[in-house]
């Protein structure tokens, strides 16, 4: 049983996939919830802000989510794509 070029292209690109998905995902998800941990406390200190810090929260995790579907979509490309 012999692999081809093609096969062994395929494999890398799974792989590749897999780990863009992996490492993709995991910047965002520790960001974000140190994020929420750290709105929580300032919540606890000062309950008036809440409305406003829960705001500044969701779009700061917005834009760090975006690195996680950037990831997805280097993933996909690999898949769909190679």
């Amino acid at each position: 049983m012999d692999i081809t070029g093609v096969e062994f292209i395929k494999a890398i690109a799974f792989l590749g996939a897999g780990l863009a998905m992996g490492l993709g995902a995991i910047g965002p998800g520790i960001g974000e919830g140190f994020a929420a941990g750290k709105a929580c406390e300032a919540i606890g200190r000062r309950p008036e802000e809440a409305g406003l810090l829960t705001r500044t929260m969701l779009v700061g995790q917005a834009v760090s989510e975006s690195t996680g579907i950037y990831s997805l979509v280097v993933a996909l490309l690999l898949l769909f794509v190679v």
